[in-house]
């Protein structure tokens, strides 16, 4: 899922974690490899949310989904998708 900048900006107000920015050099091979989202990396890992069932009618949730995790030499290692139990609310439906 790719969000807006005001996605963005909700999203790091609910979660520790830092966006890769659209214009990294990584950014096309992140999107190769997963497919076009906005890409965080927090102390887990390489993550990125996808739609969730939301709490409430009218309310924008999104699950954090882990794609990759740090290993041992502070690398990242990708793996299945992995959802965690982290929902956050990106916005209101109008």
């Amino acid at each position: 899922m790719k969000l807006t900048s005001a996605q963005v900006e909700r999203a790091l107000g609910q979660i520790e974690a830092q966006p890769i920015p659209d214009d990294h050099p990584v950014v096309p091979q992140l999107n190769e490899l997963f497919g076009e989202h906005t890409f965080f990396l927090d102390s887990n890992g390489l993550n990125i949310v996808e739609p969730a069932a939301a709490a409430a009618p009218g309310v924008q949730s999104a699950k954090v989904v882990n794609l990759a995790s740090w290993n041992d030499s502070d690398s990242l290692e990708p793996h299945e998708p992995e959802a965690t139990d982290i929902v956050i609310v990106l916005g209101s439906r109008h």
